[in-house]
């Protein structure tokens, strides 16, 4: 079974946030036939693969999430030119098919000692990621140099991540017969300034260093849900707007949090939902000059939020480098190249092997 064979495996498996359970058990049982050189850990539905001895002194860990977003529209998997369809394909079984036939097919002359990290609920809330359950059991991940997420960057080397969180904006009113509007309050309406303010908002490019890169993160303030009333011919006397902030390296989550306070000031009720802290750029890593200089990478900012920083508040060290496309994320008709699927298992090769 070659690469685009696996990856097409994968995406034959529904898997989507909360239903891991099928395409764990799979995955698990073909990597029964890959453990010459490193032990299979379970732990619910997240696969590790420690090796069995250190060779090297530095441990590298690839790591790739198995869940996927609900689908949109039906993806039938299948091959089309250079293109393999299938929900998934690109965000990110193309990068978990990588892992496995690196496993599959292992390096000859190993430039480090390399982990697997198959985890499950990263397209979910932050506190419901099959990580959390592996670093809380398995304390040797501290040991890692460096940890690349296989997440689509299109083979390019993306740095940091944004910060996200949800905040739900709920504005009152005063109910009333909707033929005596007078007689009320129209939350609705009161909550026109405020998403005036939301729409005029301007995205704040902010730039960071990494070495001799110059990075540019995007900043952005975003409603994307919004309900309230009770009934057709009633004045709502509530209404509220999900805001989504996406927030640079630069930005902690408490600073994030009174950005928000500050935009909203007394116009609505601010309830934080879900909160992911950005991830920061690594600084003086020796594997990571190792992969820039070896695979003579190009390098981006991650204009949105991964694992990336999970590992970092593990004090991991973290990248964003994988073979799927990141303008396919979440699509409805995801694919994902075949020629980057081969061109991103060349340069791990490249990165990990001493010839």
């Amino acid at each position: 079974m070659d690469l685009v064979k696996r990856t097409l495996a994968l995406v034959e498996i529904s898997s989507v946030t909360g239903d891991e359970a099928a395409v764990c058990d799979y995955l698990a049982a073909q990597l029964q036939r890959c453990l010459a050189q490193h032990e299979l850990i379970r732990i619910e539905h997240n696969l590790i693969l420690r090796p069995k001895q250190r060779n090297h002194a530095r441990l590298v860990a690839l790591v790739g999430h198995l869940d996927t977003v609900p689908p949109t529209a039906q993806n039938t998997p299948r091959i089309e030119g250079d293109r393999l369809y299938g929900l998934g394909a690109s965000d990110m079984k193309g990068g978990v098919a990588l892992m496995w036939q690196l496993l599959a097919e292992p390096l000859s002359a190993p430039a480090f000692d390399v982990a697997y990290i198959f985890y499950s609920g990263e397209e979910g809330n932050y506190d419901d990621s099959g990580l959390i359950p592996v670093f809380a059991k398995l304390d040797w991940l501290k040991s890692i140099d460096l940890a690349v997420c296989l997440e689509p960057s299109d083979n390019v080397l993306q740095l940091g991540c944004m910060g996200t969180l949800h905040a739900r904006l709920t504005v009152t009113g005063r109910a009333a017969h909707s033929a005596r509007p007078w007689q009320g309050e129209n939350a609705i309406y009161r909550a026109l300034p405020l998403l005036e303010t939301l729409a005029q908002r301007p995205v704040l490019d902010q730039q960071l260093s990494a070495g001799p890169h110059s990075l540019t993160y995007r900043e952005v303030m975003v409603a994307t849900l919004a309900g309230g009333g009770s009934a057709r011919n009633v004045v709502p006397d509530s209404f509220w707007i999900n805001l989504n902030y996406r927030f640079g390296p630069q930005r902690s989550l408490a600073d994030a949090e009174a950005q928000v306070r500050e935009l909203v000031a007394e116009r609505a009720a601010i309830a934080f939902v879900d909160r992911s802290p950005s991830g920061p750029i690594p600084v003086d890593n020796a594997v990571l000059d190792t992969l820039i200089d070896r695979c003579q990478l190009s390098v981006a900012p991650k204009q949105a939020w991964t694992d990336v920083a999970r590992f970092a508040e593990q004090g991991i060290d973290a990248v964003n480098w994988g073979p799927g496309q990141a303008a396919q994320a979440h699509q409805p008709d995801e694919y994902a190249s075949v020629a980057h699927l081969h061109a991103g298992e060349r340069l791990f090769r490249t990165f990990l092997s001493r010839e």
